[in-house]
């Protein structure tokens, strides 16, 4: 994604790389749920965007209303559209009609991009939330507004699901001067997910099946007016036409979605080539089929992942430093003696502004179907906790002004967990399973505590809906408020022990604590001794 700072990324001999963004998405089918839900997740990773849960009331506009929009990544002003007569209520990502959309930036065809136009891909999402009631009616919405008021944006993957289907939507502009955008949408079927990650992913789609694809009518005809592609219509694949695979693409991009899959689905290891960019042309499904049901602590895991139990594992070079951290400082590429090298980039990285679970529930009216499952700052050690979407308000911690980018505020859930993170990627293996006790505590507490809201819920909310609304509305922010006061004890209790790299443990009766220091490790001691040779031997001692 997201607020994309796009960084060049350098040729190398046998191959190139393309510029590269930040997102991850994957998208569950009711088939593929434990429950029957469908979730979409997302993470929206930018080192400067703030993580912060938005919320858009419902409203009623005058005839002859008018919208300001602005891009969401720079806040810069547009141009002005119609507003319509009424909107839905949005939260984060997700409308009361339990619709949510998430998305991934892949670049393509650079001369594509239309800066004279007024919708970007963040205005597309949170507009069109305000404005559907279905999955379906939301493609339709998006396809409209690009229409009419230009895309502004380069080339994009979005998310879509509604209580009953998910889609994957790939669009990229026209360029200047060629109002609107070329797009296709596939309907990821029934015991399947797909996922997405910053590359272009449908490639040859049905033509005549708009019960599961839909799409632009110019989408081919396009590609061959400009030269990108001249075969059949039925060979015709989007994402070699309109963002074609490197090496860049494989490696940073589509090897997140590999991992994920690899958690959820049998034969993945098959793509393991193409994963690591060594061979573009093994490449990957679109979805695969799940070999379990998914729960929503299973999606969530699927974006904790950091290479675990793979040749990529950034556990397991020297990058990972003595504590086996998790996360590569930027740039993503490095130069040593002229030669470029790289990290790898996962899903859980250090630059997530915020991320979620979308779940939607169809056995559930709207407002109390729909949980998004929402965290800031690093997947890794996040916690998610539920905000139903038809909430009518947000947790103080996580709402919109509470802190921003440059400004710190000690009451915003961003800025502590942060701290709680930051801190520990200095002693990483150390803290990190005290973090995640209590990460695992907190979400599976809230996922027993969710059950009890449910039934309360929908017994209110057939007699009275409005106080439904509020019954949600304080479970919701009760939750936020008990995670971020979990959270900011968390930071108090770490930073006390692990401070100065000592490791401090009370000792009753004594007012001084014992006081371990475990060093560094042999492990990177002897990396020490392999590079520095005798420059540190101790003198006096005989033998090695």
């Amino acid at each position: 994604m997201t607020s994309k700072k796009l960084f060049t990324l350098i040729s190398i001999i046998f191959f190139s790389l393309s510029s590269v963004f930040a997102c991850t998405n994957f998208l569950v089918s009711k088939g593929a749920s434990a429950d029957g839900s469908t979730m979409i997740s997302y993470a929206a990773d930018s080192h400067v965007l703030y993580g912060e849960l938005y919320f858009y009331p419902s409203r009623d506009y005058p005839a002859g209303a008018m919208l300001d929009v602005y891009e969401w990544d720079t806040g810069k002003y547009l141009g002005k559209i119609p507003q319509v007569r009424h909107t839905w209520s949005v939260v984060g990502n997700m409308n009361e009609h339990q619709v949510a959309i998430g998305e991934t930036t892949y670049g393509g065809r650079e001369e594509l991009i239309d800066t004279t136009a007024i919708i970007d891909y963040g205005s597309l999402m949170y507009i069109t939330l305000q404005r559907a009631r279905t999955a379906r009616e939301a493609i339709k919405i998006m396809d409209e507004l690009m229409s009419l008021y230009g895309y502004y944006s380069s080339g994009e993957s979005f998310s879509i699901s509604d209580p009953n289907e998910v889609w994957i939507m790939e669009v990229i502009g026209k360029g200047p001067g060629n109002k609107g955008a070329v797009w296709v949408a596939r309907r990821v079927p029934d015991g399947y997910v797909s996922g997405h990650a910053n590359q272009a992913r449908i490639t040859t789609f049905p033509l005549n099946d708009p019960e599961n694809c839909l799409y632009a009518k110019d989408v081919i005809s396009f590609a061959r007016e400009k030269g990108y592609f001249n075969g059949k219509d039925e060979e015709f694949s989007f994402a070699d036409a309109y963002a074609p695979i490197d090496f860049g693409g494989a490696r940073f991009c589509e090897a997140r979605v590999w991992s994920g899959f690899r958690k959820v689905a049998d034969g993945m290891d098959q793509y393991a080539d193409y994963a690591s960019g060594t061979n573009l042309h093994n490449r990957m499904p679109l979805w695969v089929k799940v070999n379990r049901k998914l729960t929503v602590a299973d999606v969530m895991d699927m974006m904790r992942d950091y290479f675990q139990g793979t040749a990529l594992d950034m556990t397991q070079d020297a990058g990972a430093g003595p504590y086996k951290c998790i996360v590569r400082w930027r740039p993503l590429t490095w130069k040593v003696d002229g030669v470029t090298y790289f990290n790898e980039r996962a899903i859980s990285t250090q630059q997530t502004g915020f991320s979620f679970i979308a779940q939607s529930r169809s056995w559930l009216p709207g407002p109390v179907g729909g949980i998004l499952w929402f965290g800031v700052d690093d997947t890794y050690s996040t916690v998610y906790t539920p905000m139903y979407c038809g909430i009518t308000k947000v947790p103080e911690n996580y709402a919109v002004g509470n802190g921003s980018m440059m400004v710190f505020s000690d009451n915003a859930a961003f800025w502590i967990f942060n701290q709680v993170s930051n801190f520990a990627y200095t002693r990483y293996s150390y803290m990190i399973p005290e973090i995640k006790a209590k990460q695992q505590a907190l979400e599976s507490a809230y996922i027993q505590d969710i059950k009890k809201t449910d039934e309360a819920a929908l017994a209110l909310y057939k007699k009275n809906p409005v106080k439904a609304r509020q019954l949600l509305t304080d479970f919701s922010c009760q939750a936020g408020a008990n995670t971020f006061k979990t959270w900011k004890e968390l930071y108090a209790y770490l930073f006390t022990k692990y401070m100065d790299g000592n490791i401090k443990t009370p000792v009753e009766g004594q007012r001084n604590p014992k006081v371990e220091q475990p060093g560094y490790g042999e492990e990177w001691y002897r990396l020490i001794i392999k590079e520095t040779g005798d420059k540190f031997r101790y003198p006096g001692e005989s033998g090695h």
